[in-house]
């Protein structure tokens, strides 16, 4: 079978080596960080997804970025889904590029984004895992005293769960962040935004343990040092978490598709078991959107279940 046919948009030579200026990349970047206010993980994503587009362009774009019709995208879309990515990443790599493009219609480099007219990939909604409460309780006990520091590791974990956090923002937390004596903790999300989640007993009793045993010999004690610290004395990083909850999970006989983010679903899921109220639940997600947050309505199917029971009259 002959090679498949790459189209070039709108007929231009293949000699786009000059048609992105050499520092639009630099300037975005800049301008999501500072304008945006984005996180660094997630500034670091666009750059990714940018720099696999901008090494591809060359031999598939125009010369001129004003010729760029929308069968280039269309094509790179096709690309990736050739090349196996799964299709929420391919529609991560599109939203990227659209943001690219807007800022450049910003900067005057284009006057319109055609990119803009193209729809991302269909998505199935997929509903996220959740442990049930007797499978997060063995994880969360899981780190023992043969560990070097069995008590950061169960207060990281509770964390995790009790308050809903991601992995970055526990990563994050400062001594002074965590207030034990009021029960709770100061949160920095996406896009810096700050939100205070109130912290149960279990969560305040397993990180006071830490504080008082553990925490003085791995680093600093004032108030703008880091909660949590490694054995030689560096702030957690997200890989770190990853790996405790990993390694917790297969002690506990968990899945080992459990994440950091499994405990966090698990918490919004628990809490809406509970009787939280969506509204109230997405203030302490930290969701910018009740959309998101919506998801898991669609997840807890037991208080349904039990609210048809109660109510219906032949339940």
């Amino acid at each position: 079978m002959p090679p498949r046919k790459r189209p070039v948009a709108s007929g231009s030579p293949r000699r786009a080596e000059s048609a992105v200026p050499s520092d639009a990349l630099g300037g975005f970047l800049n301008y999501l960080k500072a304008e945006c206010g984005l996180a660094a993980n997630t500034v670091a994503a666009y750059r990714r997804d940018l720099t696999r587009f901008l090494a591809w362009y060359p031999e598939h774009g125009p010369a001129r970025l004003q010729d760029v019709e929308l069968a280039l995208f269309t094509q790179y879309l096709a690309d990736l889904r050739e090349s196996g990515l799964a299709v929420s990443t391919q529609g991560r790599h599109l939203v990227s590029i659209k943001m690219f493009f807007r800022y450049l219609m910003l900067e005057g480099v284009v006057r319109e984004s055609v990119v803009d007219l193209l729809n991302g990939p269909k998505l199935w909604e997929q509903l996220p895992k959740v442990l049930s409460p007797e499978k997060v309780d063995a994880l969360l006990a899981a780190p023992d005293w043969e560990d070097r520091f069995p008590r950061r590791d169960r207060a990281i974990l509770t964390m995790l769960y009790a308050t809903g956090c991601r992995a970055t923002e526990v990563c994050t937390m400062t001594l002074r962040d965590v207030r034990l004596e009021e029960g709770f903790c100061r949160c920095l999300g996406k896009g810096n935004k700050e939100r205070l989640v109130s912290l149960n007993p279990v969560a305040v009793q397993r990180v006071r343990e830490y504080l008082e045993h553990e925490r003085a010999k791995l680093g600093a004690t004032s108030d703008d040092a880091p909660l949590f610290l490694s054995g030689r004395g560096r702030r957690i990083s997200r890989l770190f978490v990853w790996k405790l909850v990993k390694r917790s999970a297969l002690r506990a006989g968990v899945s080992r598709s459990v994440s950091p983010h499994t405990l966090r679903h698990s918490f919004a899921t628990h809490m809406l078991a509970g009787g939280a109220e969506i509204r109230a639940l997405q203030e302490l997600m930290g969701h910018a959107s009740i959309r998101t947050t919506q998801i898991y309505t669609h997840v807890d199917h037991s208080r349904l279940k039990s609210i048809h029971e109660q109510c219906h009259p032949r339940g």
